[in-house]
């Protein structure tokens, strides 16, 4: 295990203990509902958003623990998020991280309200972050400001609604919602800018909102915020770059999923730009992310590590 992985793995332990006393137990009634928040919410994953709150937290000078309400609460936000995508309406998929979808095991109708049940826990949890020992409350305000906006639909919710609108781009152009288009006008290359601007918001907006969220509750100045903010826009690249090449390269089974973005005619990387070309993009992202770190100097180890990482992983 690399110092990458063994940290991570620590700072998911962590907040899978937090995690596990904040979130209503599943006998509380109405039972089911907790029942199927806990399900998801405990489905594993890499816990990336909360480790990025964290690390931010500390990269500042701060305490890691500083920030761990809200650490949490953006791994709330995550899980709720993939709930409502995985949804029939949505991506319709049956698997996520090898366990049947939540609607899959609760129905739709209760997938729908544990998702929302997350959303709005999250929110509860951001609040109660103003409360921890060194934490101030302007501080914990611009953090929940900083998240809200960056998952609304100037930022994750409004990706995933450009990303249904543009289903079928790429392949089926007689499928795809022409008359809708986010760009102006005379702008080239109209394929390569949407999905830019797809999925900076919907992925890249709530991995810079949780790296800013960590530096405001620590007290961080402007220059370090807009440091972390520059390598999360670069990393958030490389990541949906990376989920999109597995997507069509990765092992099913490793991933724990059955791939579906080809079969819904979703505008993607290697869709665009061919698996190759994809990859070399990510590897230029991760290459910038890294860049961004320079402020920090050798106390960004842990961060450039995660860039290597991510284009690196097989799941």
């Amino acid at each position: 295990m690399t110092v990458l992985e063994a940290a991570m793995a620590r700072a998911s332990a962590r907040v899978d203990r937090a995690l596990d006393r904040f979130l209503i137990k599943a006998a509380v009634d109405p039972a089911v509902i907790h029942k199927a928040m806990r399900y998801s919410v405990f489905a594993g994953g890499k816990r990336l958003r909360p480790f990025l709150c964290l690390g931010a937290a500390q990269l500042c000078g701060g305490r890691a623990g500083a920030a761990l309400p809200t650490a949490c609460a953006l791994e709330a936000l995550h899980t709720y998020s993939l709930i409502h995508d995985d949804l029939p309406a949505m991506d319709d998929d049956d698997l996520r991280r090898g366990r049947p979808t939540n609607h899959k095991v609760f129905g739709e109708g209760m997938a729908i309200l544990a998702g929302d049940a997350l959303l709005t826990f999250a929110f509860e949890l951001m609040a109660r972050n103003a409360r921890v020992p060194g934490v101030k409350p302007a501080g914990a305000l611009a953090a929940i400001e900083t998240i809200a906006r960056e998952a609304g639909t100037l930022g994750m919710v409004g990706g995933q609604a450009a990303d249904l609108k543009a289903e079928g781009w790429h392949g089926h152009p007689a499928r795809a919602n022409r008359a809708w288009n986010p760009l102006p006008r005379k702008q080239n290359k109209p394929r390569e800018r949407l999905l830019d601007f797809i999925h900076s918001r919907k992925t890249g907006a709530l991995i810079r909102a949780s790296l800013k969220a960590g530096a405001l509750l620590v007290g961080a100045p402007k220059d370090r915020i807009n440091a972390l903010d520059d390598y999360g826009r670069w990393i958030g690249l490389a990541f949906q770059i990376a989920d999109d090449v597995l997507d069509v390269a990765g092992d099913k089974a490793l991933l724990g999923k059955n791939g579906s973005d080809r079969d819904n005619g979703k505008l993607t990387f290697p869709a665009v730009y061919g698996l190759e070309e994809s990859r070399r993009r990510a590897r230029a992202a991760a290459d910038k992310a890294k860049r961004a770190l320079a402020p920090f100097g050798r106390k960004a180890a842990l961060f450039e590590a995660l860039a290597d990482f991510i284009v690196n992983r097989k799941k």
